[in-house]
This record gives C-alpha cells, structure tokens and sequence, in this order.
C-alpha cells in the first residue's frame, strides 16, 4: 500500500519512525488541553474568550521555542536537540497536572509549547534531509499521520477517563500522563544518526558561527516572509477547528461526551488519510499545486461543516473531509520549508518559518473565543478559518516550486 517505504534504507526507516512517533506523541500531549476546555470551562468559570487566549499563547511560545531549537540543531545537531525538545513538552505536560488555577496553567502550557515548537522544526528538518528527493514528499508528508495517531490517542484516554473518572479529577490523569513521550529518548540516543547533508555541512563550516538572522538577509528574506505568510494561512485555519472543535460538537451541537469522542474519531481517521494525500499530491503535482487545491477544497468544507444547516449524519461525514484537508495543508510544511533554504540555516528556518505562522495564527482561536459571544461559535469558526485558508493559496501562489530539489544544492 506504501510502496516508497519499501524503498528506504534502515537509518531511513528508523528516522522516520522516530519522527512519526515523536510527532504522534507531541499531539497527544497538545490536544490535552483541547480536549479538557469544556471541563475548565465547567471547574474554574473560564471564559471561551480565556480558553482561546491560553491557546494562542502557547503557540506564541510554540514559535519562540522552534527558532531557538531550530538555531540550535544548525549548532548542535538535530538528533540531539530532539531529544532535548521531545523531553521538554512532556515534563510541562506532565506538570500541568499539579495546577489549580487559570495563571498556573497558563505558565506550564506555555513552557509546553516550547518544545512542542521544537520538536516539529528539529524533527521535520532531521527527516527531509535524510529522504531520497524523490519520495521526499510522501515520506515526509506521512508524518502528519502521526499526529492523527497521538490525537487519536488523546481522544481515547480522554473518553475513557471522563467517563469512569470524577471530571475535577479526570483531567488531571490526562495531564499526568504527558510524561509517557519522553520514553521515546532513550530509543532515539541508540538509534539515530545525522544525516550525511547535514554532517558534509558541519565538516565545511567547523568553525563557523550560525548567524541566527541569515534568515533575515539577502535572498532569504523575502523567501521567509513568503514561508510564514503560508504557514500562518494553513495553523491559522487549522487550530481554529483542533482548538474548538471539540467544544463546538459539546456546546453547539450538544453531544455528550461518548458523541463528542465518535465524531473526534472520525475527523482523526480523515487527517490519518490526508498526511498520505498530501504526499502522493506534493510529489505528483508539485507543492504549490497541492497547497492550492487543498486549501480551497477546505475553506469550502469548514464554512459547510460549521454554519450550513446540516444534520448530525452529514456532520459526522463531512467531519472525515475536514480531517483529510486539514492534515492534506499542514503535511507539506515540513518537506517544502527544508527545500526552500540552504543547509546551513535550514534550522533556523525550518522553526522560524513553521513555527512563526503558527504564532501569528494563534490569533485566530483566540479571535473565534471572542467573536463568538456576538455571532456564535459556529459563525466565528467558520469565517476565521475560511480566511485563513485564502491567505494558504496567495502564499503558494507566490512561492516558488522545489518538488525533487537536491538540498546540497540550495545555496
């Protein structure tokens, strides 16, 4: 059924593996809180206009976080900064167990989203510059399966735990159970190696310093503003529905829990299904190609899913669509960012760029969590993220192609 894999080498598969479940357990932990929104909303009175404001800023830190881990794998390695990234978001998850309070959550998940930032950044680059070009596209773009995964998981805990569990106890264990990702550590010290492009790159420039604002200078500037532009377009839109869907299913739609984990199950299946789209998509088409069509499919998808009169059983179905486009945007970051710099800086770049529009799109839950006391939540969702899929096809549009670049030869 995957016919690239068939085609990798061992440290291929295993840095693939590795990333896959890096990336499945970071969503595991960072759709935790999304998944707890409707109980704290319930527990401590916060309001939808809090809830969003605590998840923007953790993506705000999210981006602070992926610069920093992405500058330092140009130093370090990425190998090591992975680990360092993946043991990071589950010691805060971990600890935002222990909160009482609104503030005290606010600072654990914030430091949260510092490695949650890194680990994608370090993550994406290790794996686009160890894969054959040729299939650069489908192997780096499965990854986004692996967040369908962990979501998944998170999902299923969550179910569970709700529904034997008193609530003001439930989403604690939910927390607590964040530290599980950092086991991966151990396997990854014993079975990762650098890639070749990255150790030729450190060989040449042994004593030269990484300057962190290349990515500010020169020819890169315009391409990293144009990079930002398009994740932004593609977080924004997507963590308007990962953030409140699953309040919108509870609070709009008023489902009960076990519902509200059928229709998560769905969705999840669908980005499970668009990682894999998005892949076959980028490196048959090209990856402006792909970005395009995709984001316009969605756009059209999310404004029926949220504010056309739609029954539950068209809900349920279109809630696999949305799934699919929503994984189908983001999976191509990962390999497309790396193909647009050179070696030295693609760190650096690989954070900034994906993790820069991130932050800037962490504005659009918050403004959904605000705009939906005067329009409703299904309104605000729907125009939000519908915007935010436009700004996903001027950015491609103006965006240069790299399907099957060579990343020795990006200078």
């Amino acid at each position: 059924m995957l016919p690239w894999y068939k085609e990798l080498s061992k440290p291929e598969k295993r840095t693939f593996w590795a990333c896959f479940s890096g990336w499945g357990l970071d969503a595991m932990d960072t759709q935790m809180y999304a998944l707890t929104i409707p109980t704290l909303i319930a527990l401590w009175g916060m309001t939808k206009g809090q809830a969003g404001i605590l998840g923007t800023t953790v993506l705000i830190m999210a981006a602070l976080g992926g610069w920093a881990a992405g500058i330092l794998s140009d130093r370090y390695g990425r190998v090591r900064i992975l680990q360092v990234t993946i043991a990071w978001f589950s010691l805060f998850t971990f600890l935002s167990a222990f909160t009482d309070s609104y503030w005290q959550l606010m600072i654990t998940r914030s430091l949260q989203g510092i490695g949650f930032g890194g680990e994608w950044a370090v993550g994406a680059v290790l794996i686009s510059e160890t894969i054959n070009p040729k299939v650069r596209g489908r192997v780096v773009g499965a990854l986004q399966a692996g967040w369908a995964v962990g979501y998944g998981i998170a999902v299923l805990i969550s179910t569970l735990l709700f529904d034997f569990m008193d609530h003001a106890i439930a989403w604690r264990v939910l927390f607590a159970l964040g530290i599980v990702p950092a086991v991966l550590v151990l396997w990854i010290r014993r079975n990762l190696e650098e890639a070749p492009v990255y150790l030729r790159q450190r060989a040449t420039a042994k004593d030269e310093k990484v300057d962190i604002w290349e990515v500010f200078r020169g020819s890169s500037r315009a391409t990293t503003f144009k990079a930002i532009l398009l994740t932004f377009g593609i977080y924004g839109g997507n963590y308007v529905m990962i953030t409140w869907l699953p309040a919108y299913l509870k609070l709009v739609l008023n489902l009960s829990i076990n519902n509200i984990g059928g229709y998560l199950a769905i969705n999840i299946l669908g980005s499970f299904a668009g990682a894999f789209l998005n892949g076959w998509m980028a490196d048959a088409f090209g990856r402006r190609k792909t970005f395009m069509i995709i984001a316009c499919c969605q756009a059209v998808a999310v404004g029926i899913y949220t504010m056309a009169p739609i029954n539950l059983g068209v809900t349920l179905v279109l809630g696999f669509v949305l799934g699919t486009l929503q994984s189908g945007t983001a999976a191509g970051t990962g390999a497309y960012i790396a193909e647009l710099f050179p070696t030295r800086i693609r760190g650096a770049a690989q954070g900034l760029c994906g993790n820069a529009g991130r932050a800037i799109g962490a504005i659009m839950p918050a403004i959904v969590g605000l705009v939906s006391v005067d329009v409703g939540l299904g309104v605000a969702m729907g125009v939000c993220a519908a915007l935010a899929y436009f700004i996903v096809v001027i950015a491609a549009f103006i965006l240069p192609e790299t399907r099957g670049r060579d990343l020795n030869s990006v200078q």
